[in-house]
């Protein structure tokens, strides 16, 4: 092998030891570690130098400047050679005597291949890497090769395969034992993974039991220190996160939970202290990551806001994330999807149905997402059924998420969510018994997982067919509890809709203080969404809602004053 291999020139091995050298003192040289990268060009090595050299400097640069912009550059380039594959390949071959680097190449490999989103190459690698960590002793190292695959197969809805994939990752994380926060870290990696399936599914009770020891065990890294014995396996060299990063996750996923199970005021509370954190670390630290969490978190915190009814907040961290976004290309390209289906339930907001009709189709072409898909559909189903002239359309949208035959996704929350869809159509086409099957069925869903908000709903509209129907003693068995859930998580709109019906339903039954009572909620409740829409829509942010296509403005005119109809609200 070492004959067949051209050997590397004097002035490369120089460059590269210094480099080396540099990386790994105490404090890092990172500095000089990038000029003596940099020189390597001046001598236009051949293409396997070139593209190895741009892929250690914009690893370098992304984990150890915040200069994200040039490490992905660099990156970018070692993509583009077309030998950069080949050298990994070649160096993963000959380094198999040498246990780190080989588990190091194996991962940048399959990282490369998740980048350009060929997840079935980099599973392989992720695969050949757990068999190689195996017989290299280090179950350490074969869990995290595995946990890493285990996320690539979440990301393609292959739950057949993630299934026994986390079982087997159970017992190997549960058996080792070895570096205290190499262990808990694996834990959190799993009981991440664990959670997020969950949450795919829409189990937002069943998924308890996990997200109660991931934030046991965050509080238990917290307590260890940095400063552990190193492990004695070359193979065991990794860390899969810092514990910092790790408590943004768990704080993310909380916030994820929170916002499925209709506890916002949760949700804002650990969204809150996971910002505040990742403040700080963004001070000391430019990992991409970081940029990452927070635009998932503000993505979370809009929708709540705008259930909340603080619609003005949400549409300036829309902005926010459109900032983000633009400042880093891969950024926006996952999550402007995100970014338009964000944009079209403002629309809903605010009563521009048009808008929301644009913004979710633009959405709909920019998403291979399953669940995404379903979830923007499903809101763009409530658009037709509010304007109540676009059935074509709206019978096409509702084969495609019909609740009882071929489902698209296997989320619970969302089949839930297509049946009160359904519900909603039959209330206004005035077909009250079906309205009522569907409505029972959604309660009986969100029921059996704690979906609150999906609870409400169903609770206020079965309410309102029960009042049309003239059985007021119903009614109030319906309307009552929707407002106590809505009030607790809080919903604006279902505390607006509950306190209307509740002023009509007391008036019709002679209770004439409850009625007045009740008159007043719905006024007060009137007042402060009519003064948020106002707000909102003079805001200059609120032109975003004819964004489509392309990049987000980056500027913003001001409005002259609210745009859009408040019929809905009042």
């Amino acid at each position: 092998m070492a004959a067949s291999t051209e050997a590397p020139e004097p002035w490369y091995l120089a460059l590269l030891g210094f480099a080396e050298h540099f990386r790994t003192s105490s404090p890092p040289k990172i500095r000089l570690c990038v000029h003596c990268l940099q020189a390597v060009f001046q001598f236009k090595p051949p293409p396997r130098v070139e593209a190895r050299t741009h892929l250690q400097l914009g690893s370098v640069l992304y984990r150890h400047t915040k200069n994200s912009e040039l490490a992905q550059t660099h990156l970018e380039k070692a993509n583009l050679v077309d030998s950069a594959k080949p050298v990994l390949r070649k160096a993963i071959q000959i380094s198999q005597q040498t246990p780190y680097w080989h588990c190091r190449l194996l991962f940048q490999l399959a990282q490369l291949h998740a980048l350009e989103k060929d997840l079935v190459s980099a599973c392989d690698l992720l695969g050949v890497g757990a068999e190689y960590a195996r017989v290299m002793g280090s179950e350490y190292t074969r869990a995290l090769f595995l946990l890493s695959k285990g996320m690539l197969l979440l990301m393609e809805r292959k739950l057949s395969e993630v299934h026994p994939l986390l079982t087997l990752c159970g017992t190997i994380v549960e058996n080792w034992q070895g570096n205290p926060i190499q262990k808990e870290s694996l834990r959190v990696f799993f009981l991440v993974l664990q959670v997020t399936h969950y949450l795919d599914a829409g189990q937002v009770k069943s998924v308890k039991p996990c997200l109660k020891q991931l934030q046991q065990c965050i509080q238990t890294i917290s307590t260890l220190h940095d400063d552990e014995i190193l492990p004695t396996n070359p193979a065991a060299l990794f860390h899969w996160l810092p514990k910092e990063h790790m408590c943004v996750l768990v704080y993310l996923v909380t916030v994820m939970h929170s916002m499925q199970a209709g506890y916002l005021e949760k949700a804002q509370k650990y969204t809150d202290k996971a910002l505040m954190q990742l403040e700080k670390l963004k001070m000391l630290d430019s990992s991409p990551i970081l940029s990452t969490f927070q635009v998932i978190l503000l993505e979370h915190i809009i929708m709540c806001r705008l259930v909340t009814g603080h619609k003005a907040t949400a549409l300036q961290e829309i902005s926010q994330v459109c900032q983000l976004c633009q400042q880093s290309p891969r950024l926006f390209t996952n999550h402007v999807a995100q970014l338009h289906t964000l944009l079209g339930l403002y629309c809903i907001s605010v009563n521009c149905m048009d808008n929301a009709e644009a913004q979710f189709t633009a959405a709909l072409q920019m998403t291979t997402h399953q669940e995404l898909w379903t979830f923007i559909v499903t809101n763009l189903a409530s658009v037709y059924i509010r304007e109540g002239n676009r059935h074509q359309e709206l019978y096409s949208l509702l084969e495609r998420i019909n609740p009882d035959h071929n489902f698209p996704v296997s989320s619970h929350c969302l089949r839930a969510a297509a049946f009160y869809i359904r519900g909603l159509l039959s209330f206004f086409q005035g077909r009250y018994n079906e309205a009522k099957r569907f409505l029972r069925e959604t309660l009986k869903m969100s029921n059996a997982e704690d979906l609150n908000r999906l609870t409400a709903c169903s609770l206020v509209l079965l309410g309102h067919i029960f009042f049309v129907l003239g059985n007021h003693r119903e009614s109030n068995n319906m309307v009552v509890p929707a407002m106590q859930l809505a009030s607790k998580i809080p919903d604006m709109s279902v505390q607006l809709w509950s306190s209307a019906l509740l002023k009509d339903l007391n008036k019709a039954c002679g209770n004439t203080m409850d009625a007045h009572e009740a008159a007043q909620m719905h006024q007060n409740f009137s007042q402060q969404l009519l003064q948020d829409h106002i707000a909102a829509c003079s805001l200059p942010e609120h032109n975003l809602i004819s964004w489509t296509d392309g990049l987000p403005p980056g500027q913003f005119q001001p409005q002259n004053g609210p745009t859009t109809s408040l019929a809905s609200l009042l």
